[in-house]
């Protein structure tokens, strides 16, 4: 499985010829980062924002058979039970060897019943810039409760390659509460790889 991060919060995950991209976003809405534009299997949007939900940027292949087994979860934008951003749906992708979750614009520690789901992921994409999702402490806090073996962080900002919003923060606090990490100048992570704790990539959309 190859993990690539567009940018932001859009990810694409190609497996056996499957490919899926997760919250694409809208021309000129992020910063730094190009225009979106993929041809995959499937799109999946955690919830409806511009700089998540661009789906009509995406061309849909031929449909094939799906390999993985895909879960979502319900949680919310916000600490308040959604009343200042709404909700927002984490994904699992399940191919019988790997799960990776995707958290979407988490922006609270996710409830119980989701932790149960969420446990021994294998791979975490999770927000850390904090603002409009969780901060970097709650981020930690939620991948060290559910014993995510790699953690590759998004939604977040960088100074020196000139993308991000700049009301977010930049990745080293997370860092900085993980104790470290490895940062690459990669776009891509492959599961083969065997690459555990904080993964840092580039952007691929510069």
């Amino acid at each position: 499985m190859k993990i690539t991060w567009i940018g932001h919060s859009c990810f694409r995950i190609d497996n056996d010829g499957y490919s899926v991209i997760f919250d694409p976003y809208e021309d000129g809405y992020v910063p730094g980062l190009t225009p979106v534009r993929e041809k995959a299997n499937m799109v999946i949007c955690s919830h409806g924002h511009g700089d998540h939900a661009a789906e009509g940027n995406i061309e849909i292949l031929e449909e094939m058979a799906c390999p993985f087994i895909i879960t979502l979860i319900d949680s919310f934008h916000d600490g308040e039970g959604g009343k200042l951003r709404g909700e927002n749906k984490i994904a699992i992708l399940d191919d019988g060897e790997t799960r990776v979750a995707h958290f979407g614009d988490q922006g609270c520690m996710p409830d119980d019943e989701a932790i149960e789901e969420l446990m021994d992921v294998d791979i975490a994409l999770i927000p850390v810039g904090g603002h409009y999702t969780v901060d970097a402490r709650e981020a930690a806090e939620i991948v060290k409760r559910i014993n995510a073996k790699t953690i590759i962080p998004m939604h977040f900002r960088d100074d020196k390659k000139g993308f991000g919003f700049d009301v977010i923060s930049p990745v080293d606090e997370f860092v900085n509460e993980m104790q470290g990490a490895a940062f690459t100048e990669e776009s891509v992570y492959d599961t083969d790889s065997g690459k555990t704790g904080v993964v840092v990539l580039v952007p691929r959309n510069l």
